[in-house]
C-alpha cells in the first residue's frame, strides 16, 4: 500500500483515544508520541500545545486491545512504564489530572489512576494471551468450509489499517480469513494517529465477539516466544523449549487444561514462526494423509504424526520427479503435515536415534534445489547454473509488482537460497578477483596482460601500468639513455 494512500486516512477526534506513560523513574505523565524499531518510545509534554503530535488510537475495545497488546511487546524495558487511556478531546486536562495524583497520592487519587490506567499484560497473564490462541484453534472449522461472510466484516475497521476487500482478495488473503484461519503471511499494518503514523506488521485473523459481532484480530511480531510461563496449565521443560525453538514444534501431546471448565484438552503446540505466538491444537483436529509426495503411511507412521512427533520419510517424489528424503511433522499453527528442510537435526535424532552420527545424518539429507524463487520461475539455463552452485543473475518484482535485480546462489550446506543486489554482489567478488590477481602475480609468478612486460613490482590490486615509465615497458619500448652525449 502506497504511503500516500496510508496518510489519506483520518480517524476523527472523537473516536481516538490518546496514550499517556507514567515513567516510575521520574514519577511524569507523558504524552505517548511513537516507538521506534528499537523499542524506544518516544513522548512529549501533554499539553495543548503539542496535542497534534500525540498518538491517537482506535477507541473501540478489541481494536485498542490488540494494538496495546502489540505495542508493549515491542517496548523496550516495558516494565519501567505504566499506561494510560484517556479521550482525545480532553487528553491535556486529563493528563494534568493524573500527575497531580501522582505528585499526591490519596486513595481517591489512586482510584482515579487505576480508572484510566491500561493494564500491560503482566508477565503471569501472558498465558492469557496464549489462551486466546487455543480457543481460536479449537473453534476453527474445517478447511473446506467458510466460517464467515464478507459482509459480516467491519470494513470501516479494515480502513482504518489501510486494508481493503480488494487488496486482501488480490492477495489471496480474504479466503483462508473467511475460513477461520490466520493469514498465511505478515501484512504492513499503517494505523493513523493524528500526527503521526504507527507501521508495522501483523498476521490477521477474524473471530466472533461475545455479542455474535465478527472482529478482526491482529496478531503482532513478538520479540520471542513466551515460554516462561504456564500456559493451559502445562510448563514448558527444557526439551520442550528446546524443540520449540529448534524446529517449531514441541513434539509430543500434553493435557491442556480449560481454564474455564476445568476440562482437560490433550493437544500438540507449535509456534507461529511469523509472529512468535504460541499455538495449541487439540488432537482431535489433526488429519494427518494417507500419502506424502508418494509415500503411502501405515498406521505406526501415522501414529507417529499424531503424537506431534517428527518422521522421517525416504523415497519421496518432488514436483519435478526427483527423489528425495526428509523429516516431517504436523504443525499446530499450519494445521497441516510441514517439511522441516531447514530446521536442525534434533528431531531427526529422537527418530533415527543414533546420536553419534548426528553431522553424518545431516550432511546425507539432500536438499531439493527449488526451481523457482520470490516467483521467478527459473530457465534451464539458470536453473542448471543454480544447481550447480554456481551464482546467476535475475530480475525479479517486490509485492508492489514493482522490478528489482540481484544475483541468487543456492547453498547446498544448509539447503537456502542466498541473494544479493548487485552492489553487495560487486562489493563481494570484486575484490576477490583483485586478491586473486595479484597472488597469481606476486607468488605464482604468472601475469596479467595488461602489465605483463612492467619490470617493477606491482602495487596491491594494481592491474595496469601506474605511470608513463612502466607503461613504456609494457609497450616494450627501449628505456631512454640517461648518459651524457660525446
Amino acid at each position: 500500500m502506497s504511503e500516500e494512500t496510508t496518510n489519506k486516512q483520518e480517524m476523527p477526534e472523537q473516536l481516538s483515544d490518546i496514550l499517556l506513560v507514567l515513567d516510575k523513574e521520574k514519577m511524569k505523565i507523558q504524552a505517548v508520541k511513537s516507538i521506534d524499531e528499537n523499542g524506544k518510545m518516544e513522548t512529549v509534554d501533554p499539553t495543548k500545545k503539542n496535542q497534534n503530535q500525540f498518538m491517537r488510537v482506535d477507541k473501540s475495545g478489541d481494536f485498542f486491545s490488540n494494538f496495546f497488546s502489540n505495542f508493549f511487546s515491542q517496548l523496550k524495558n516495558p516494565t519501567n512504564f505504566t499506561f494510560f487511556k484517556v479521550p482525545a478531546p480532553v487528553a491535556a486536562e486529563k493528563a494534568e489530572e493524573l500527575q497531580k495524583h501522582v505528585d499526591k497520592p490519596t486513595p481517591q487519587g489512586e482510584k482515579v489512576l487505576k480508572e484510566h490506567e491500561v493494564k500491560a499484560e503482566p508477565q503471569p497473564d501472558k498465558k492469557q494471551e496464549n489462551q486466546n490462541n487455543m480457543a481460536t484453534a479449537q473453534t476453527t472449522t474445517e478447511a473446506s468450509e467458510y466460517r464467515y461472510k464478507p459482509e459480516q466484516i467491519d470494513w470501516d475497521t479494515m480502513k482504518n489499517l489501510g486494508l481493503s476487500k480488494e487488496y486482501l482478495e488480490k492477495r489471496n488473503l480474504l479466503d483462508p480469513m473467511l475460513r477461520g484461519y490466520k493469514t498465511n503471511e505478515l501484512l504492513p499494518i499503517g494505523i493513523n494517529l493524528g500526527g503521526s503514523i504507527l507501521r508495522t506488521d501483523a498476521r490477521l485473523s477474524l473471530q466472533q465477539a461475545e455479542d455474535g459481532n465478527v472482529i478482526v484480530a491482529i496478531h503482532g511480531i513478538k520479540r520471542e516466544p513466551n515460554l516462561h510461563f504456564e500456559f493451559f496449565g502445562h510448563k514448558f521443560t527444557d526439551e520442550d523449549k528446546k524443540n520449540l525453538l529448534e524446529t517449531g514444534n514441541m513434539g509430543r501431546v500434553v493435557n491442556l487444561v480449560n481454564s474455564k471448565t476445568g476440562e482437560l484438552m490433550p493437544s500438540i503446540i507449535s509456534i507461529d514462526r511469523l509472529t512468535n505466538d504460541v499455538i495449541a491444537l487439540r488432537t482431535e483436529f489433526i488429519k494427518i494423509p494417507d500419502e506424502i509426495k508418494g509415500v503411502k503411511l501405515n498406521d505406526e507412521q501415522k501414529q507417529t504424526l499424531m503424537e506431534g512427533k517428527p518422521l522421517y520419510l525416504e523415497g519421496m517424489i518432488s514436483t519435478k520427479g526427483t527423489e528425495f528424503s526428509a523429516t516431517v511433522q504436523f504443525n499446530a499453527d499450519k494445521r497441516y503435515v510441514e517439511f522441516l528442510f531447514d530446521r536442525s537435526n534434533t528431531n531427526q535424532q529422537a527418530q533415527t536415534d543414533q546420536q553419534n552420527n548426528k553431522q553424518s545424518n545431516q550432511q546425507s539429507q539432500p536438499q531439493e534445489v527449488p526451481r523457482t524463487f520470490r516467483g521467478k520461475e527459473l530457465d534451464d539455463e539458470q536453473y542448471n547454473k543454480f544447481k550447480a552452485g554456481q551464482t546467476i543473475y535475475v530480475e525479479l518484482k517486490d509485492k508492489k509488482d514493482q522490478p528489482y535485480k540481484g544475483y541468487i546462489t543456492f547453498d547446498k550446506d544448509t539447503g537456502k537460497t542466498n541473494f544479493e543486489f548487485p552492489g553487495q554482489y560487486k562489493a563481494r567478488v570484486e575484490p576477490a578477483e583483485n586478491h586473486k590477481t595479484q597472488t597469481a602475480v606476486n607468488s605464482e609468478g604468472k601475469t596479467n596482460e595488461a602489465t605483463k612486460n612492467v619490470q617493477e613490482p606491482l602495487k596491491s590490486g594494481q592491474q595496469r601500468p601506474k605511470n608513463e615509465k612502466q607503461q613504456e615497458q609494457q609497450d616494450n619500448k627501449p628505456a631512454k639513455s640517461k648518459g651524457r652525449k660525446m
